[in-house]
């Protein structure tokens, strides 16, 4: 046996799979689409064993992209859990052979609830198929398993078209990224949709800033003290003239002359790449890496008059999972 090569037909089998399944698309799918965002409930995602899996997969992603939605296990619902279900709400079942017993038992409740029902079927002829309001067809030509047993090639087609979905409906929604990341605060996820300037940078009395009177010496002695390898250079108005680093200074050393008595605007560099405190930190991490000609590692930080509030550096931004 060639590991490798099982391995990657078992990928070609499942793309294959999902390449299936684009041109059958049709307005069903338009209509589950549709038929959701007119419900004034929640979307009730539901399925048995390998599909419950996929279906609580589903949930989660609609849950989290703009759609409420939660999964309901069908055999914890017929001892209670229909309880959950309303009339207002929609319910999404999956199910690769439509006839999945636990899915079948709860289907006369449905009906005397009264939700829209949505079935994800791979069998147009099965009892759930001919049940639901609307059913999604995710019939494969055969599992990626060897065997054919293992849901394989069917999970992954089924998933797709849950994505699919919940893809389409974020859309409907104009569901915005700072949307989602009122939904996804932890981690870095969230520090990357979170997570603003203002949080990382160094302000107060560890902020590296020197008025533009002040001489390099001056503004090494500050940057020593402050460790960040540059300072910002202000006006009297507390805005930004310009930024001296310590790649400045190596410079200026070369010139053999007695430097550190500059005024220091003759070394800084005017103008320079700055960064608002209120812009998220993910910003500041690639305005660093994208600066021409090459990268930087620190940003003036202003406020939405153009005074200097702060400094940020690339190590901070690093320290706190910003990538």
């Amino acid at each position: 046996m060639n590991i490798l090569e099982e391995a990657r037909e078992v990928l070609r089998v499942e793309a294959a799979g999902i390449e299936r399944l684009i041109p059958t698309l049709d307005q069903r799918f338009v209509n589950a689409v549709n038929m959701i965002l007119e419900s004034r409930g929640r979307v009730i995602v539901t399925g048995m064993g390998k599909s419950g899996h996929i279906a609580r997969k589903v949930a989660a992603t609609l849950a989290s992209t703009g759609t409420p939605a939660f999964f309901l296990h069908p055999a914890e619902a017929i001892h209670g859990d229909l309880g959950m279900v309303t009339i207002d709400d929609t319910v999404l079942a999956f199910s690769n052979s439509g006839e999945t017993t636990e899915i079948l038992n709860i289907l006369p409740s449905l009906k005397r609830i009264g939700p829209k029902l949505i079935a994800v079927v791979g069998n147009m002829n099965s009892t759930l198929a001919k049940t639901a309001d609307i059913f999604l067809d995710v019939t494969v030509e055969k599992e990626a398993c060897p065997l054919g047993l293992a849901p394989t090639t069917s999970t992954t087609v089924a998933l797709a078209l849950g994505d699919a979905l919940a893809v389409a409906l974020l859309q409907a929604h104009n569901f915005t990224k700072d949307q989602f990341a009122v939904f996804h605060p932890g981690g870095a996820l969230g520090k990357k949709l979170l997570l603003t300037v203002k949080d990382v940078m160094h302000k107060g009395v560890d902020n590296p800033v020197i008025g533009e009177e002040s001489t390099v010496q001056d503004a090494l002695f500050m940057m020593t003290e402050k460790g960040l390898g540059a300072v910002a250079v202000t006006r009297e108005d507390g805005t930004l003239a310009g930024l001296v680093t310590d790649g400045d200074v190596r410079r200026g050393l070369e010139t053999g002359s007695n430097f550190l008595q500059w005024p220091v605007d003759a070394m800084m560099t005017k103008n320079p790449r700055r960064i608002s405190q209120d812009k998220l930190a993910a910003e500041a991490l690639h305005i660093m890496e994208k600066n021409q000609p090459r990268p930087i590692t620190v940003l003036p930080v202003i406020d939405e008059n153009d005074k200097v509030t702060g400094m940020i550096h690339l190590t901070d931004l690093l320290r706190q999972g910003v990538v």
